[in-house]
């Protein structure tokens, strides 16, 4: 198995009940910002093999995205809708709302520096999920 695989793996398999990520989130915490579309097509290859909660990935504007796979959006729209997540007739929800940001022990756990951590700010505020200085905090530990 390689590498890619394996951190798809871990990282997709601690978004909690509940909870969604983007493609673009994944790749992020793996160590590989722009590689959102192979999250997404490596998702699509381990169908059935790994057992994973793939369904709780969706695209950074809150829509179910997934094609060319033998489950249809309809089937992802379902399992969400059983884990307590609205999501639209036309296949969208409010990902601020359902977003799963990890804590600061899982950043530090995934190995996430300060230039990863900026790089999301822009699409994840993380200083709306942290109490005041505290990711300061978390970027200067990271950076020692």
């Amino acid at each position: 198995m390689s590498k890619f695989k394996e951190k798809v793996i871990e990282v997709v398999s601690l978004i909690p009940f509940g909870k969604v990520v983007s493609y673009g989130q994944v790749a992020l915490y793996i160590g590989i910002p722009r590689a959102a579309r192979q999250v997404g097509w490596m998702l699509n290859r381990m169908e059935g093999d790994v057992q994973i909660p793939w369904w709780r990935v969706v695209n950074n504007q809150g829509r179910i995205s997934i094609k060319g796979s033998k489950y249809t959006a309809e089937d992802q729209r379902e399992l969400l809708v059983e884990e307590g997540i609205r999501v639209n007739d036309d296949l969208t929800l409010v990902i601020e709302k359902y977003r799963f940001v990890p804590h600061q022990n899982l950043l530090e756990e995934l190995g996430l520096d300060s230039i990863y951590l900026s790089m999301i700010s822009s699409k994840i505020p993380y200083s709306n999920y942290f109490p005041k200085g505290r990711l300061a905090k978390l970027t200067k530990k990271v950076q020692k």
